[in-house]
């Protein structure tokens, strides 16, 4: 049974790096629904390891700092001869290489790196591909539970997120103009995923969130996958411009009492 309507739709998908990868778990829930899975990476290096992992799977590079290696993409794509029914923007980075610090003291090009790759790179790919892309497609991105909440760890990427969920609401009302095309957002709690490793002291957060958490267990990488496919999916047709959050519940459990009683005496 078909029930999300995927088979034979082409889906490309952006981030995959490794196996723990989000953009690797939803394109096994998309394989798992029949859909044609389209990977893009970042350089060669990473292009040779999801090869082996996506088999027969087409995988393309682009680095999406690099205004031509767009444009490389989509005539690439377009020889395909085929319209693109999703598109998943699973793309991050922030240098954290000089350590933590606060956040009044970011550094102006630490900071514009990491927009370019976060957030404006998710408005050049649709932009470029625009023409590929199926009038009813789906355009998923990955933003975070929450961007109210002042994580140090997290530091200058939580307003860079808060600006991502900015952009698919502009972006879903530009692109209406001429097509069907929806954008929206999975969000996700605390996630063990190869990027969250670098972020310093995350797994101090991560250990925390599980207790935070009212089944006291961590959002699963699959559980995003899950409603990030079902997203790209056309059994949400009438969801646009909005952003899903996935986190267990965490955020109506801050106050419990048990760990109260662990800080307060």
């Amino acid at each position: 049974m078909d029930f999300l309507r995927l088979q034979d739709k082409t889906i490309l998908l952006f981030g995959v790096a490794n196996r723990k990868s989000v953009a690797w778990h939803v394109s096994r829930v998309l394989a798992a629904e029949s859909a044609r899975c389209v990977y893009v990476v970042q350089n060669d290096a990473i292009r040779a390891g999801v090869q082996k992992m996506a088999g027969d799977a087409e995988v393309f590079v682009c680095d999406v700092e690099d205004e031509k290696q767009i444009a490389r993409l989509v005539e690439g794509l377009a020889a395909r001869g085929e319209k693109i029914h999703g598109l998943l923007h699973s793309l991050a980075f922030a240098d954290y290489s000089q350590g933590v610090k606060p956040f009044h003291e970011t550094p102006k090009r630490a900071f514009l790196q990491a927009v370019d790759v976060s957030c404006y790179s998710l408005i050049a790919l649709c932009n470029a591909l625009r023409d590929l892309l199926d009038p009813d497609a789906s355009v998923v991105t990955v933003s975070i539970s929450t961007t109210r909440m002042a994580s140090e760890n997290y530091g200058y990427m939580a307003p860079i997120k808060a600006a991502l969920d900015s952009t698919l609401v502009f972006l879903a009302k530009s692109f209406s103009q001429f097509s069907r095309i929806r954008f929206n957002a999975v969000a996700p709690g605390l996630l063990k995923t190869s990027a969250s490793a670098g972020i310093p002291g995350y797994v101090d957060a991560y250990l925390y969130a599980e207790q935070v958490i009212p089944r006291h267990a961590a959002v699963r990488t699959e559980e995003v996958a899950a409603v990030a496919a079902f997203l790209l999916s056309p059994r949400s047709s009438g969801v646009n411009a909005q952003k899903i959050v996935v986190d267990a519940g965490m955020e109506i459990n801050y106050f419990d009492r048990a760990i109260i009683r662990k800080v307060v005496p």
